[in-house]
Parts: C-alpha cells; sequence; structure tokens
C-alpha cells in the first residue's frame, strides 16, 4: 500500500485576487515561502520515502525545502501542473463572471469536463495525472510520498480515486489550503474508485 501526501503549493501572487493561474509560472509571496519552509517539520515526522512535485515554480519551491531537510532530491513531473485555464488564466472570478459570463457559467455547471476559455479539460488532467500515480504506486508500493501539486488537479483527482463524478469537484472539495496535507492511500495501480482518503486539507502546522 502507497501512502500519498499530497500538498498544495504555498501561496502565490495572484492569490489575494483569486485569479486563475493554472499552467501560468505564477511566483509564490513571502508568505508562500513561509509555508514552503513550514513544511519542513511536518515531513521530518511523516517518515517521507520519496518527492515528486509539479514542474512550476510554486510546486518546485514548494518542495524544495522538505527534501533539502531529508536529503532526497524532489523529482519533478509536468505530468502533476495545474489545469490550463486558457485565456482565463490571469483572470477573476469577477472578471470572468462579467467579461466572459456564458464561459464561467458553463464551466460552472460542467467544470469536470467543460474548459474555461481554450482551456483543459479537467478529465485530461486527471488522466495525465493518474499515469504519474500508477508508476509511483508501481515502482514504491510500500512508500510514503509526498507530492507537490495543486488545487484544482488535486481535487478533480481525489474525485477520480474516490469514484466521485469530476463535475462534483468544486462542491465535495471547494478548495484546497496553500501548504495543507491531503492524505489518502492506494493499494494497486488499477486504483480509479479505490482510493482511500485519510485526511483532507489538513495544516502542516498546528495553530496554537
Amino acid at each position: 500500500m502507497t501512502t500519498i501526501h499530497l500538498v498544495r503549493h504555498g501561496e502565490t501572487v495572484w492569490h489575494s485576487d483569486a485569479r486563475y493561474a493554472g499552467s501560468t509560472d505564477v511566483a509564490l509571496t513571502e508568505h508562500g515561502e513561509q509555508q514552503a519552509r513550514e513544511l519542513v517539520a511536518w515531513a521530518q515526522s511523516a517518515k517521507i520515502d520519496h518527492i515528486v512535485c509539479s514542474d512550476l515554480q510554486r510546486a518546485v519551491l514548494t518542495a524544495a525545502p522538505s527534501a533539502l531537510a531529508l536529503g532526497l532530491e524532489a523529482q519533478v513531473d509536468p505530468r502533476w501542473r495545474e489545469i490550463d485555464f486558457g485565456r482565463a488564466e490571469g483572470l477573476s472570478h469577477e472578471e470572468l463572471a462579467e467579461h466572459h459570463a456564458a464561459e464561467f457559467a458553463e464551466f460552472a455547471a460542467h467544470p469536470g469536463h467543460s474548459p474555461l476559455m481554450g482551456g483543459e479539460p479537467g478529465e485530461y488532467g486527471v488522466e495525465r495525472a493518474a499515469e504519474a500515480l500508477a508508476e509511483i504506486v508501481a515502482e514504491r508500493p510500500d512508500a510514503v510520498v509526498l507530492v507537490v501539486a495543486h488545487s484544482t488537479l488535486g481535487r478533480l483527482l481525489l474525485c477520480h480515486l474516490l469514484g466521485i463524478p469530476l463535475d462534483s469537484y468544486r462542491t465535495v472539495f471547494p478548495f484546497m489550503h496553500n501548504g495543507a496535507v491531503t492524505t489518502f492511500t492506494i493499494d494497486s495501480a488499477n486504483f480509479a474508485g479505490s482510493g482511500r482518503l485519510l485526511g483532507f486539507n489538513v495544516p502542516a502546522v498546528k495553530k496554537s
């Protein structure tokens, strides 16, 4: 059984305006960098065997402090990058609702299959992430693996693993916090609908 700790990257410069980043390589804020450093203590206690991250800098830089502290090399895999939101990238929810109402409404009604304005369908993102996950499970059947990736891709993948319709990801899993840990286990590479969710959106640092 492989244990996966899926962590959303730290806060980015587009976070405060809730702008769709997708495949745009936006930078971490100072707070996002702090969230990456705060992840180290949790990673040291979690007995991590292997680290994988998206190739976007916000994920790479979030994974880096934990990899350094554990003496591991983070494997950068573009299959873990965020869903590409097409022409919606850089726009906020409010801007989309005001200037692209029809396209945004279609996406909101069927977010797992109707892409935003020339972007990537959610099911395509799931396909590539599931392929990457299957390789991890096959190569490391008893490992504890940290995967640093993204909110939309992560929620879509959870739906796939748990047998939940992809179009429900925004209601079943409304958000993933930056730097928070979501944990699930997988028994075999043929895992659609067979994942076991152990924790969702768990803070890496417990607030006193």
